[in-house]
């Protein structure tokens, strides 16, 4: 059996064979959430504004894997998980290539005063938002997770203002 390098491997992920990504949306108590703009070097949706996510690594299980890709991407630890559901995500790349990913998806209440990007090179901008005024242009996926968990997220966010 061939073995393959864990960089191509990650070029093959949603494309040759259904990829698993943890999704995170952070959270604080007043109210906002953290997203921010993907630039050039992000592997797609260029240009557009996402919570943040991370592709399942061996050995790691959701969770903790979830935790890990907030504290590369956002430098947050989490103060409180929420495990929302997970999603089938269909796509297609700007090439056309179509993408199949399961995406386990996380709410994460998140010490504002910790949180920055820690990937700039793969981020051209970040922000607090309210769930009523999001930024644009949003991430192709954005408006199917809201619509999935948006009282879960509401009902959270209201609970952390407490």
């Amino acid at each position: 059996m061939k073995i393959v390098s864990s960089d191509e491997l990650r070029h093959h992920r949603g494309i040759s064979f259904v990829g698993v990504s943890t999704c995170f949306f952070c959270y604080d108590k007043n109210g906002r959430i953290f997203m921010a703009k993907r630039n050039a070097n992000a592997r797609d949706e260029n240009g557009n504004w996402d919570i943040g996510a991370g592709g399942l690594e061996l050995g790691l299980t959701a969770e903790d894997n979830m935790k890990k890709e907030i504290k590369e991407e956002y430098n947050a630890e989490s103060l409180k998980t929420t495990f929302l559901g997970y999603r089938n995500v269909f796509r297609k790349l700007a090439d056309g290539a179509k993408t199949h990913w399961l995406a386990l998806d996380f709410a994460v209440l998140v010490d504002p005063k910790f949180v920055k990007v820690n990937e700039p090179h793969k981020f051209d901008d970040s922000g607090w938002f309210t769930m009523d005024s999001l930024p644009s242009p949003l991430h192709s996926q954005i408006n199917s997770f809201m619509s999935v968990y948006d009282k879960q997220l509401r009902d959270l966010i209201s609970s952390a203002q407490k």
